[in-house]
């Protein structure tokens, strides 16, 4: 999937959103990068999305100050979305056109939440974008016990790869994911993001939050996803630490083909509309019983087919 969207990318306009603050947008071009507002026609054109967001591809006019105007988008391919606050009909664009999400927690400070890291593939899944579980801080976890929550993503089929800042443990690795690829760091508060993009690419000098001693929740240091251009066309973007995440354009209905380990289930099950929960011969619920499907991640299922209860 990565791959097909690389090479289509060459028919994409040469310049690349950045980062977005207020109506400005700092755009890399094939000249540097320069300041841009973006032209009203584009504007009025989108009106239940972002009519600009970041990793999108724009057409620009130059101007003789150095700075430029945005004249159109291209059509995004893919985009890490959340449903706007107090909207349920409009998209707020985390990134547009990843290729994949890297998916942040840690395994203590904070302490990891792996329902809302469901959230975070789930949305990716929606959005036909590749998923990297990376497991931060396992310096903290001298006897491996508090990484075994992340064991559930591997029988799911995700990559999941441990990490320490400290040790240097899984930075190699983590690499070796973002080769050649535009990929987008995500994860609650205090999880290590920045930390992690400045081992990976020092010169990026990005600035590193504290865990709060009365709360032990992250303090934001990311007020707005920018994207970092690194080596052999790969760019990493930094996201805004998220506590809750709406899930913005979810097929209800279809719930289940977002969970991977379910799919090869699917067509067994007795009735073409199985939820899953409790029908009578449901291929889901024997592969569960049989120890094929990890049960946390079933629950997991059970509590977002009622998004009314979403945690």
């Amino acid at each position: 999937m990565a791959d097909a969207a690389q090479q289509q990318s060459t028919e994409w306009p040469p310049n690349l959103v950045v980062r977005g603050y207020g109506k400005f947008y700092d755009v890399l071009t094939p000249h540097g990068q320069i300041l841009c507002t973006v032209r009203g026609n584009v504007k009025r054109e989108r009106r239940k999305t972002d009519p600009v967001a970041v990793g999108d591809r724009v057409d620009v006019t130059f101007l003789e100050d150095g700075e430029g105007i945005i004249e159109s988008v291209a059509p995004r391919r893919r985009a890490l979305s959340r449903q706007a606050r107090g909207r349920t009909d409009v998209e707020q664009v985390i990134l547009a056109n990843p290729d994949q999400l890297i998916a942040v927690f840690s395994v203590a400070e904070p302490e990891p939440h792996p329902r809302m890291l469901d959230r975070f593939l789930l949305i990716a899944e929606r959005a036909d974008i590749d998923s990297v579980v990376c497991v931060n801080k396992i310096d903290l976890d001298t006897t491996g016990e508090l990484r075994q929550v992340f064991d559930r993503y591997r029988e799911a089929g995700y990559p999941v790869v441990e990490c320490s800042v400290d040790t240097d443990e899984g930075i190699d690795e983590l690499r070796e994911h973002l080769r050649g690829k535009i990929s987008v760091l995500a994860g609650p508060s205090g999880v290590g993001k920045s930390s992690l993009l400045n081992r990976i690419d020092p010169t990026q000098e990005i600035r590193i939050g504290e865990i709060s001693d009365a709360t032990g929740k992250g303090r934001h240091t990311t007020t707005a996803t920018t994207i970092y251009p690194l080596a052999d066309d790969t760019y990493i973007a930094d996201t805004p630490g998220i506590r809750q995440l709406g899930l913005f354009g979810v097929d209800w209905d279809h719930l289940d083909e977002y969970f991977p380990e379910f799919r090869p289930y699917l067509d067994d099950c007795f009735y073409r509309d199985c939820t899953h929960i409790d029908e009578p011969d449901c291929a889901v619920l024997d592969a569960l019983e049989a120890g094929k499907i990890n049960r946390d991640r079933y629950e997991s299922y059970r509590q977002l087919l009622r998004p009314s209860e979403e945690e």
